[in-house]
């Protein structure tokens, strides 16, 4: 039995891209698409049995009708051909509101053939050209639906984690307890595991996250343990093997060092459980290059030694974002219309930013902190105003968020 594996698609983000002519639309959303289609060509050619998807096919929660008709699109080219089509639900694909709709549903209502949604906790016994095979649902679920407020009274951030996994662990306890030994069984979820190692997604994330952890998932009933939300692909563990698949495109700069891609799983429905995985595959996809280049511009030409870094580099359809160090004297001597025409050949330019170290002042008082960059101003003036530590360490992670994002 072979099956795909893959997450985190986010169609809809088009930062870092610009208009096509041709269509419209932006070119951040042909990329998300082109890698999307290469799943689906690899899938077809290898005659996979089954595609899970683990949850966030959408950047928002309320995607526009040409977002949900391109993934449509692609998902039904599998079912038409003969491929089971597992949609697992994602905290992008859910609504803010409990009672509205969340954007993978439409399947389920329409019935698609050979397409289940994960949309809530449960198990899905589903067929497949080679056999049978259960699909564990953990979906992203939200707090208010799990906790009553009652529940929440006068309980620390920690505490309510603690309450979220005891919950979470009876849930998944339950639909353990109901599996058929005899067919194999995998667990489809959305979550953040203790152990895993976080990438871009901490800038996209939609309310704050729950933690579960690892030995909660890794359950020797699973033959595989298939996951979203987390957009840096890694294995936690491996007997069962527990996979973070990852982002399949590259969302920002914090995917720039990260292959992109899906994973290939082939079972041997014959085996007993926990002998089942013949192999688990990472195959890479042709995402986006994102480039940062850092250069020393401390010279007699200043704009020359830039330019010169720049031809060294493939910057040819990347995102690139040049970091230039250079001191106060030389700083006026930079021609930025010389470099913008230097990087002409990236798809985009994220950013140019200079790095002019100057004299930093000790104290904000009346006077204005001009050595001083935004993320160290907002750090001085949580000091001046005693600021708890630990409030002051959350307020300076989402300040970082919020500059970096006006930055680029």
């Amino acid at each position: 039995m072979k099956i795909l594996h893959f997450a985190d698609l986010h169609i809809g983000v088009e930062r870092y891209g610009r208009i096509d002519p041709d269509t419209g639309l932006s070119t951040r959303l042909s990329d998300f698409l082109k890698v999307l289609d290469e799943l689906v060509d690899y899938a077809l050619s290898e005659s996979v049995d089954m595609v899970v998807f683990c949850g966030d096919a959408y950047r928002r929660r309320d995607p526009s009708q040409t977002h949900q008709r391109e993934f449509a699109k692609r998902m039904g080219c599998l079912a038409s051909n003969g491929i089971a089509v597992f949609l697992l639900a994602g905290n992008h694909d859910l609504p803010s509101a409990i009672g509205r709709a969340n954007s993978v549903e439409i399947f389920d209502t329409l019935a698609v053939l050979n397409t289940y949604v994960g949309d809530k906790p449960g198990t899905h016994l589903i067929d497949t050209k080679s056999g049978q095979v259960q699909v564990v649902a953990l979906p992203w679920i939200h707090r208010s639906a799990l906790l009553s407020k009652n529940e929440f009274k006068n309980l620390t951030a920690e505490q309510i984690n603690e309450k979220l996994q005891q919950k979470l662990g009876n849930i998944l306890a339950r639909e353990i307890d109901s599996l058929d030994s005899s067919i194999p069984a995998i667990l489809a979820g959305h979550v953040t595991i203790s152990t895993a190692r976080v990438g871009s997604e901490r800038t996209m994330l939609v309310g704050q996250d729950y933690v579960m952890l690892h030995g909660s998932l890794s359950r020797p009933e699973f033959d595989y343990v298939a996951l979203g939300h987390i957009h840096r692909r890694q294995i936690l563990s491996e007997n069962p093997p527990v996979v973070y698949a990852g982002s399949l495109e590259r969302v920002d700069f914090g995917d720039e060092g990260d292959e992109k891609g899906f994973y290939a799983v082939e079972l041997d429905t014959s085996k007993l459980v926990g002998g089942r995985v013949l192999s688990y595959d990472f195959h890479p996809v042709s995402a986006r290059r994102f480039l940062t280049i850092e250069i020393n511009a401390n010279s007699d030409n200043p704009t020359l030694t830039v330019l010169d870094t720049i031809a060294k580099k493939d910057i040819a359809d990347a995102v690139v974002r040049l970091k230039i160090k250079v001191d106060e004297d030389n700083e006026p001597k930079i021609d930025h219309a010389e470099i913008r025409r230097a990087l002409s050949d990236a798809h985009y330019v994220g950013s140019i930013e200079m790095d002019v170290p100057k004299e930093r002042r000790s104290r904000i008082g009346n006077e204005r902190p001009e050595g001083l960059s935004r993320i160290e101003a907002l750090e001085m003036y949580l000091k001046s105003k005693n600021t708890s530590p630990a409030k002051s360490k959350k307020i300076l992670e989402y300040g970082k968020q919020l500059i970096e994002g006006f930055e680029l």
